[in-house]
C-alpha cells in the first residue's frame, strides 16, 4: 500500500473491492469497446478531491477530461442546480422558451472573442456544437468542404468523427465516413521533419506549404466552407498551434471567404490561462464551438459565432431535444460566474507555470520524457522509447504508467497521436499543496517506468 500523503488517503489498494466489483458490473452490463482510463469507481467528489466507492480519498488530475474547471460539486453550481430543478427541469426549446436559456445565450455572446454582433446556439455535446457549426458555415456559404487537421478531435457523431484524426482508436471499423472531408497536418513541431537541424521556423513554414499545397492538389479554396481547428489540440497531445500558423489561417480563411471555426471545447473556459485559448493569438474566429466545462460538469455545448452567418440557416434548420435545457443552462451560468469571479484564468496561468516547471525538471532527469508542451493548465508530457528518434513509447507501456499513477491516488488520463502522452486537466480550484502532491505521484509513476527502459 502507498505511504501516507496529506490529501490521498489510501484505505486499500487500488482499485478496491467495491471499485472492482463495480467495474465487474459495468463491464457485463455495458458495451467491450465503451473505454475507462482507470479501474476506480467513485461515489463522490468535491474540488480536486474524489473519494471512491472504498473510501479512498484521491486527487483528479484528467477533471472529466476538461469539464471541471471549477472543480467538482462547486456550492454555487449545486444550489442553481437545485433552485432550477425545483421549478422547472425540462420542456423543450422548440416548444417554449425559458429565461436561462436566454441569459446564457447573452452571456456567451457578450465574452466570446468575436467583434461585432454575435449569436449562440446552445446544444448539449462538443461535437454537436461542431456539427452545427459545421452546417452553419455550409449555410452561409453554399459550400460543401471542411478541412480539418491531423491529430484533431471533433467528437463522435458521423460528422465529427469524420473530422476527427487518430483513426485506430476512434474511427476503425465505422467507415464509410462523411463526404468533403480534407484533412491538413496539424504544425506538431516536435514530430515535423524529425532527425534534420531545421528550426521551428523552418518546420513551420514546410506545414505551411503543405497546407496550401492541399487548397491545390485536392480542393479549391472556393469549395471550402470552413476550417475547423483546435487552437490547442486536447485528444492530439495538447499542441499549441503556433501563432504565425493562426495568424496566416486567419488571412487565408478571410480571403477565400473561408468561415474560421475554432475548436475550444477543451481549451476554453480559462483553461489556458485566457478565458479562451484563441485570445492567446489576437485572431478573431468566425464560430467558436464550447462544451465540457462551461457547464461546470452539467452536459451542455454551445456554438457561438456572428450574427450574419448564424442567421443563414433556415428557420427549424437548427434544435435539438435538450437544446437550452434550463437545469444545464443555469449551472453554466453559475460556472461562467465563478471563473469571472475568482479569475480563475489568472489561476490558470500561475497553475500552469508551476506545474510545466515541475515536468520539465522531470523532463531533465527521465529519458523517457520526450517532450513537455502546452499552454497555461493544458499541459501534456509525451513520452518516448528513445529520446533521438523519438520513437513513441508503446500504447501498452503508457497505459502501464496511468495505471500506476491512478493506483497511487491519482486519476489521469492519456493523450497524443501515439497515445503516448500523460494530459494534466486537475481542475483550476486545486491548491498549490494538492497540485504538488499529485506531480509528486505522477513523477513516482514515470521514475519506475523509466528505471525498467
Amino acid at each position: 500500500m502507498a505511504r501516507s500523503r496529506q490529501f490521498i488517503q489510501l484505505k486499500t489498494e487500488l482499485p478496491g473491492p467495491n471499485s472492482r466489483a463495480l467495474i465487474a458490473r459495468r463491464e457485463a452490463s455495458m458495451p467491450a469497446g465503451f473505454g475507462k482510463s482507470t479501474q476506480i469507481a467513485v461515489r463522490r467528489a468535491h474540488g480536486a478531491l474524489v473519494e471512491d466507492v472504498d473510501g479512498n480519498i484521491l486527487l483528479d488530475f484528467a477533471g472529466g477530461i476538461g469539464a471541471l474547471n471549477v472543480g467538482h460539486t462547486p456550492a454555487e453550481v449545486v444550489a442553481a442546480i437545485k433552485a432550477q430543478a425545483e421549478q422547472l427541469i425540462h420542456i423543450c426549446a422548440l416548444v417554449a422558451t425559458t429565461e436561462p436559456h436566454v441569459a446564457l445565450a447573452e452571456k456567451l455572446n457578450s465574452i466570446v472573442p468575436i467583434s461585432g454582433p454575435t449569436k449562440a446556439m446552445i446544444a448539449s455535446t462538443g461535437a454537436e456544437a461542431v456539427e452545427q457549426a459545421v452546417q452553419i458555415a455550409r449555410a452561409a456559404t453554399g459550400r460543401p468542404a471542411v478541412i480539418a487537421f491531423e491529430g484533431a478531435y471533433h467528437g463522435r457523431t458521423l460528422l465529427t468523427q469524420t473530422l476527427t484524426s487518430k483513426y485506430a482508436l476512434f474511427k476503425k471499423g465505422f467507415g464509410p465516413f462523411a463526404p468533403e472531408v480534407y484533412r491538413a497536418p496539424f504544425p506538431y513541431l516536435y514530430r515535423t521533419a524529425v532527425g534534420t537541424d531545421l528550426s521551428d521556423a523552418q518546420k513551420l513554414e514546410l506545414v505551411w506549404e503543405a497546407f496550401e499545397r492541399l487548397l491545390v492538389a485536392h480542393i479549391m479554396p472556393e469549395h471550402v466552407a470552413a476550417v475547423v481547428i483546435e487552437p490547442v489540440q486536447g485528444e492530439g497531445g495538447f499542441i499549441p498551434a503556433p501563432k504565425a500558423f493562426m495568424r496566416r489561417l486567419r488571412e487565408t480563411c478571410t480571403r477565400h471567404g473561408i468561415v474560421l471555426v475554432v475548436d475550444e471545447v477543451q481549451s476554453g473556459m480559462g483553461r489556458t490561462g485566457r478565458m479562451f485559448a484563441i485570445e492567446h493569438y489576437d485572431v478573431e474566429p468566425d464560430i467558436i464551438t464550447l462544451a465540457k466545462s462551461v457547464g461546470g460538469g452539467m452536459p451542455i455545448a454551445a456554438t457561438v459565432g456572428r450574427a450574419e452567418l448564424m442567421d443563414k440557416v433556415h428557420l427549424g434548420g437548427l434544435g435539438g431535444t435538450y437544446s437550452g435545457n434550463p437545469v444545464a443552462c443555469a449551472a453554466a451560468l453559475q460556472a461562467i460566474a465563478l471563473i469571472e469571479r475568482d479569475n480563475l484564468c489568472a489561476r490558470a496561468a500561475h497553475l500552469g507555470q508551476l506545474a510545466g516547471a515541475r515536468l520539465r525538471q522531470m523532463q531533465e532527469r527521465y529519458a523517457i520524457i520526450g517532450d513537455v508542451r502546452g499552454l497555461g493548465a493544458m499541459l501534456a508530457l509525451e513520452f518516448v522509447a528513445d529520446r533521438q528518434t523519438r520513437q513513441p513509447l508503446s500504447v501498452e507501456r503508457t497505459w502501464a504508467i496511468v495505471q500506476d499513477v491512478a493506483n497511487h491516488g491519482v486519476l489521469a488520463i492519456r493523450c497524443g497521436l501515439y497515445s503516448n502522452g500523460l494530459r494534466f486537466l486537475f481542475p483550476l480550484v486545486i491548491t498549490e499543496a494538492q497540485l504538488h502532491e499529485g506531480l509528486d505521484v505522477v513523477e513516482e509513476a514515470i521514475a519506475r517506468a523509466d528505471a525498467q527502459r
